[in-house]
């Protein structure tokens, strides 16, 4: 990323951009610039804190870094308003959601075996008791989680 400060306003690129205005007037084809030429004109390098997280960061306001020549934005931890419980507990249904949708899939086999007693196969019924014990575990593992930052960064493992 890079950016430049016109005037007490900076703009942020996603890169390089095709052409820009700085205080010595336009750049066209900016990208085929030396690095060097692009400092002169006062496009700089913005760096995103390395530890950068969305899930438990937002991004605090840019800054002229004077030390390295570049500018920055750090991460900042957010804040939930959701309890500790109620953040487990939006997981936890998320999770189950998750799991709901991958039972109805075979739904129709446990349909079928209560309208005509006709089997479920062995490997359905083994994936769905497995489903089920994944669901637990998970259930389990989130509220033994004891900070928001750990319910946010939980992943979820992945279902077979």
């Amino acid at each position: 990323m890079k950016a430049i400060n016109k005037n007490g306003k900076i703009t942020i690129y996603q890169g390089v951009p095709q052409s820009f205005t700085s205080s010595q007037g336009v750049h066209l084809n900016a990208p085929n610039m030396s690095e060097e030429a692009l400092k002169n004109a006062g496009l700089f390098d913005l760096i995103i804190d390395e530890n950068y997280d969305e899930r438990i960061h937002n991004l605090g306001e840019i800054y002229w870094d004077t030390q390295n020549t570049v500018f920055r934005k750090d991460a900042e931890d957010k804040t939930w308003s959701e309890t500790l419980d109620e953040l487990k507990t939006k997981k936890i249904n998320n999770f189950k959601s998750i799991v709901n949708s991958e039972l109805q899939k075979t739904d129709w086999y446990v349909i079928r075996k209560a309208d005509n007693n006709d089997a479920i196969p062995e490997d359905v019924q083994t994936t769905r008791t497995d489903l089920r014990t994944q669901s637990a575990t998970v259930e389990n593992e989130i509220n033994a989680l004891t900070t928001k930052k750990e319910v946010i960064l939980y992943d979820f493992p992945n279902i077979n």
